[in-house]
């Protein structure tokens, strides 16, 4: 496994705050700007494709309906990803209405592809472009509850993952990374060599607390810490750096707080403002 050369810079879904998220006009745009890394999220379809999307459902923030009308709230129950084949799901136009969240995003359409199709047109992109391999860092969207209704168990979702970081050769350049101890878990008792990051919310708790009970959860240590960026302070940078981690922590998207966190000493950071960090 290789490890990102100096400060890695990852585009948070891409490049969210510029381009429509996890689709493959928002990580051309990371690549042009030369981020480090890639992260993106993945669900599951119907059919066993891995699809590149942060919510198991069609939003009705930012997605539409193939005939143009917009998702509405109440539909999202019924939109499962999990229970829809992907060419279903690559109908809904997840790019046109723009997000309201995030002013200069470029509305544009476009639909939610599949991890073989963003791996495979971000290496021939850096190909074509002449630029440095990426690396990917991929996150599985699960929970305990969701087991068999929103994706599938940990051990079906890694090896669906798995195959297609073996069969498109970027298994030095993958991390996995989850909120969900029991997809890290998985793979350490598996045994495959996969990078892992773990994943922590800011649920009130101090950076330290947070930092304690979330190795404790894992019950092992991972690769890469990942908290809140509101989670990082000198204290856990120092404990997780004795412990072996790296400490990259998201979603890091003002300046001052870039500034801050490098001056700390963190080892890279998520942003949806590529721009701004590089």
């Amino acid at each position: 496994m290789r490890v990102p050369t100096g400060f890695d810079v990852q585009g948070h879904r891409g490049a969210r705050g510029l381009a429509p998220e996890n689709t493959l006009p928002a990580f051309r745009l990371a690549l042009d700007l030369g981020v480090t890394t890639l992260e993106l999220d993945t669900v599951v379809s119907a059919d066993e494709e891995v699809v590149v999307s942060h919510d198991p459902y069609i939003s009705s923030l930012f997605c539409s309906h193939p005939d143009g009308t917009p998702v509405q709230p109440e539909e999202e129950r019924e939109l499962l990803i999990y229970q829809m084949p992907y060419a279903e799901v690559a109908r809904f136009d997840c790019g046109s209405r723009g997000n309201p969240r995030f002013p200069e995003q470029e509305a544009q359409p476009v639909s939610k592809p599949t991890l073989r199709e963003v791996v495979r047109f971000a290496e021939a992109y850096t190909r074509e472009h002449d630029l440095p391999p990426v690396f990917y860092n991929v996150e599985t969207k699960s929970k305990p509850e969701g087991d068999g209704r929103l994706h599938p168990p940990p051990s079906v979702f890694i090896g669906l993952i798995w195959a297609i970081v073996e069969a498109e050769d970027i298994a030095e350049r993958f991390t996995l990374q989850s909120f969900d101890v029991r997809t890290l878990q998985e793979v350490r008792h598996s045994g495959l060599p996969i990078r892992l990051a773990l994943l922590i919310e800011d649920t009130g708790r101090s950076p330290e607390k947070s930092f304690r009970s979330g190795l404790g959860a894992l019950g092992f240590v991972p690769d890469i810490y990942s908290p809140d960026f509101r989670l990082v302070d000198e204290g856990v940078i120092e404990a997780a750096h004795r412990g072996g981690m790296l400490v990259i922590p998201w979603t890091v998207n003002e300046p001052e707080d870039m500034v801050r966190l490098r001056a700390l000493g963190v080892d890279g950071l998520i942003t949806d403002y590529p721009n701004l960090a590089l």
